[in-house]
């Protein structure tokens, strides 16, 4: 007896996803161990007040450069009491826990003049908003290693509505700031902590390997404009495992910088591991793949997700002029709930940091799959709309259900874009209707521990 195609492909799917846990591929798979540190000292010891008036930035900065000198004898900890902890910017050192105890509350100051103003990121050659220079982050990391931001579920809350007000109204000078942000750092770990009304990224590692994400709770009211929960920015071996995010924007965002100069830095952001994970998105997307991706984002396992109450659910984002390619990506295991669009690859999607881009720079999307996903209350079911000089290719799609809540007369719009669907309700465009499902990607196990692609038949 003669099996289906689609049972052999999801077969080979499972056993793929098999052989990488075996592997250690899945960064997720191998949790560091935090080990305590020998040294700690309470913010208290530095002068600081937690009643939410008082400025205590000096009283942090004073306190991580006295731990500094415990860097070479295994560390120290930075132990934050229950209290409203009212803060400007400062940077953190190697070989640190930043412990939040419960009830404690790092506050960041609503005055501008408590944020510094730093340079943009190479990648971008501008801030993302504005042209010209940015705001610092709240809590920032800068060639660092072995760095924890940890507590009993501690808060850091980025007071954004300030920003939110002037990022509206025009009125900023620079880029809105972070509520983290890690540059060209490793080993970092974040968890146990919720974060709060960001002005606009929540937790942003760039530049940065070894990055692990856990049992993070991040929240922006649905009016923030585009504040974001979790963006890996030209990194690699990232693990997000077990959050709860719901923002003004995107919940989870991949990106490895914009246009020529994320061309030219060269980094790409790869071997990202996604799991248990809840995302709401209100203006933009569940799950987001660029639109800043010209350095490339490449092997990336997302599995067992939730995405509900969301304008877009997953999303891939690119444009002419990026260069760059969004290639072997697996989503599997996902439940969709109340979204407006399920899926969505869009090809014109963004701006450009200025008039030096390359127009000629087609990105690449290829080597997509998506299988095992749930939706209820649905309205639209998917948007590919590629590149006519650089159409996307290997999109598949298996065993996937969704249930719609609207009459349209087409489920699915589709242009410039080739794939492969087996067991797909409804039914996908003629598009995603190929034939030669060989050309559909699974992440398998190579000797030297990376995925690459193959049939999967």
């Amino acid at each position: 007896m003669k099996m289906p195609v689609a049972l052999l492909v999801l077969l080979a799917l499972c056993n793929a996803i098999k052989v990488n846990g075996e592997g250690n591929y899945l960064q997720c798979d191998h949790n560091p161990t935090s080990q305590p540190r020998p040294h700690s000292v309470s913010i208290l010891e530095f002068g600081a007040v937690g009643n939410g008036k008082t400025l205590n930035t000096i009283a942090f900065q004073n306190a991580i450069f006295y731990l500094k000198s415990f860097a070479d004898k295994g560390g120290a900890q930075l132990y934050v009491p229950p209290g409203r902890w009212l803060t400007g910017s400062f940077n953190l050192t190697s070989h640190l826990t930043l412990f939040l105890e419960k009830g404690a509350v790092i506050l960041g100051s609503q005055d501008p003049s408590h944020w510094d103003i730093v340079e943009p990121l190479p990648s971008y050659g501008r801030g993302i908003e504005l042209p010209g220079r940015r705001y610092r982050s709240l809590v920032n990391g800068y060639m660092l290693r072995d760095v924890v931001i940890t507590g009993d579920n501690g808060t850091i809350d980025g007071q954004g509505s300030v920003w939110w007000e002037w990022f509206t109204s025009h009125s900023l000078n620079y880029t809105r700031p972070h509520l983290v942000e890690f540059v060209s750092s490793k080993d970092v770990h974040v968890s146990n902590i919720t974060f709060l009304n960001a002005p606009a990224y929540n937790i942003h590692p760039v530049y940065c390997s070894n990055v692990h994400i856990h049992n993070v709770s991040v929240y922006a009211p649905p009016g923030s404009p585009y504040t974001v929960g979790i963006v890996p920015d030209s990194s690699d071996n990232v693990c997000i495992e077990d959050c709860n995010i719901s923002t003004g924007h995107d919940a989870i965002a991949l990106k490895s910088g914009w246009d020529e100069y994320g061309i030219a830095y060269g980094r790409p952001t790869t071997n990202v591991h996604i799991r248990s994970v809840h995302l709401q998105s209100s203006t933009g997307s569940s799950l987001a793949f660029g639109s800043e991706m010209s350095g490339g984002i490449s092997n990336i396992q997302v599995e067992h997700v939730h995405l509900y109450n969301s304008f877009i659910g997953i999303q891939f984002r690119t444009t002419k002029g990026r260069g760059g390619y969004l290639r072997e990506i697996i989503i599997s295991d996902a439940n969709m709930l109340n979204i407006n669009l399920a899926f969505s690859a869009i090809g014109d999607y963004g701006s450009h940091p200025d008039d030096k881009f390359n127009p000629n720079a087609f990105p690449s999307l290829e080597k997509i799959t998506l299988h095992d996903i749930i939706g209820k209350n649905i309205i639209m079911a998917g948007n590919f709309s590629g590149i006519q000089q650089a159409p996307f290719k290997s999109m598949c799609l298996f065993n996937i259900s969704l249930s719609m809540s609207s009459t349209f007369s087409s489920c699915w719009s589709c242009s410039n874009v080739l794939g492969y669907s087996e067991m797909v309700f409804p039914e996908p465009c003629a598009d995603l209707k190929n034939s030669n499902a060989s050309l559909c990607f699974s992440i398998l196990m190579r000797p030297n521990g990376r995925g690459g692609s193959g049939a999967i038949l």
